[in-house]
């Protein structure tokens, strides 16, 4: 077995063959986290943990669309429209199913900002959002889902007055090793998708060579494998759509990486995901 910590299988990219996908994953022995980023892909997610055994819910208001601002990822476009956070909506989802395992995404976004709009100012309303979704967590005993780009010297420094009591997860891990070991100081887990499996960029090396720093560094008890699906295929498929049993991409790599097998990493990995994800039964 082995746990796709975090995917948007619920995404309009995975509409002509999504059952088949789940299938596929099913058949490998993955499980997936999928997870939500505004009330309809939340309350999809739901629905899809509902049907299939092998999938399980995060729900919550990714931060970019707290706010109207155009996006493109992976050559795929498009506009947000500025949700609220509905308190009430999100709690009814966690109420409906069993399978509601976190919330998020929720976090701190510098990379994808409104014209216009102070960088300061837009960061003060997503971490409004945050505190309201560290609320709802708190209120059903669940973990929570961290988004942050760009920005985790401000999300670190804006952590350092919030007690997060059951858990969180920064997922899809982009910092350096400064950085890691402030998150792993508050009990964090760290989550790594297809980017470990990246060669470095001409244009900045760097960054990827503090992302691999990061995994030879950090204790094994401590990370959690991830696609983002359909985003970030790992190198092998690059160009392709990211399915979330290219997981085992990820944990290849992080073996290499470590020096150590990729059965024991899909192992630990497997471990730490039931161990933060508490009503993740499988």
């Amino acid at each position: 077995m082995l746990i796709d910590t975090h995917c948007h299988i619920q995404f309009k990219a995975f509409s002509p063959d999504r059952e088949e996908i789940i299938k596929r994953c099913a058949e490998k022995s993955v499980i997936l986290n999928v997870v939500g980023t505004q009330q309809s892909t939340s309350e999809q997610a739901v629905e899809l943990a509902k049907k299939y055994k092998n999938i399980y819910a995060t729900i919550g208001l990714h931060p970019i669309h707290g706010d109207e601002v155009d996006v493109i990822e992976e050559g795929n476009g498009f506009k947000t429209r500025g949700e609220e956070f509905d308190s009430d909506f999100y709690d009814a989802l966690i109420r409906s199913s069993d399978k509601v395992i976190a919330v998020g995404e929720t976090g701190l976004d510098a990379y994808h900002v409104p014209k216009g709009e102070p960088l300061n100012q837009v960061l003060d309303k997503q971490w409004s959002l945050f505190l309201q979704h560290m609320e709802l967590a708190r209120k059903h005993n669940l973990p929570l889902v961290i988004h942050v780009r760009e920005a985790h010297e401000e999300m670190i420094k804006r952590l350092k007055d919030q007690k997060i009591k059951y858990g969180a997860v920064v997922h899809c891990f982009s910092g350096n090793w400064e950085q890691a070991r402030e998150y792993l100081k508050l009990g964090f887990y760290l989550g790594f998708t297809g980017v470990v499996t990246f060669p470095p960029k001409k244009t900045n090396p760097q960054q990827q060579l503090d992302l691999l720093e990061v995994i030879k560094k950090m204790p094994l008890d401590k990370l959690l494998v991830e696609t983002d699906a359909p985003f970030l295929a790992p190198q092998k498929y690059r160009g392709e759509r990211c399915e979330p049993w290219m997981v085992e991409e990820v944990v290849k790599k992080i073996g290499e990486i470590k020096g150590v097998s990729a059965d024991e990493v899909k192992e630990k990995s497997t471990i730490n995901a039931k161990s933060l994800f508490k009503k993740l039964n499988p």
